[in-house]
């Protein structure tokens, strides 16, 4: 009788491990299926904010450019006036006068360098007087 009571012993500790290795196993696996819906279900999440910036994001900037776009035809066009001409003195009738054109030219001349200082008074009515033939 022993000798069958260890067999049945050995039969049924034989059973007892066999179903704590199958029900050991099945946990692991299980939580490892767990564990990655629930990284899955994380990436899933961080992507669709990710997407919901983005097209916030697109969404401002295309009402950024309308309105821009609206600001640039609100907005009147002036055009800038061209530069008055610039000031000329008439050019002395040289016919009524007697004098060349060469001779006005001169005397333009002279004029500017006594205007600004290179001629003194004394020079610049000596060299009209010459051009004149005074």
């Amino acid at each position: 009788m022993m000798a069958r009571r260890m067999v049945r012993r050995r039969v049924v500790g034989r059973a007892v491990v066999r179903t704590a290795v199958v029900g050991g196993t099945a946990y692991a696996v299980g939580h490892h299926v767990a564990t990655k819906n629930a990284e899955q279900q994380y990436t899933d999440q961080q992507q669709s904010a990710q997407i919901q910036d983005l097209q916030q994001q697109q969404a401002y900037q295309q009402q950024q450019q309308a309105y821009q776009q609206q600001q640039a035809y609100q907005q009147p066009v002036y055009q800038q006036a061209p530069p008055p001409p610039a000031y000329e003195q008439p050019a002395a009738p040289a016919a009524s006068t007697g004098l060349s054109q060469n001779d006005v030219a001169q005397l333009k001349q002279l004029g500017q360098l006594h205007e600004s200082g290179v001629l003194t008074d004394a020079e610049f009515e000596a060299a009209k007087s010459k051009i004149l033939g005074i």
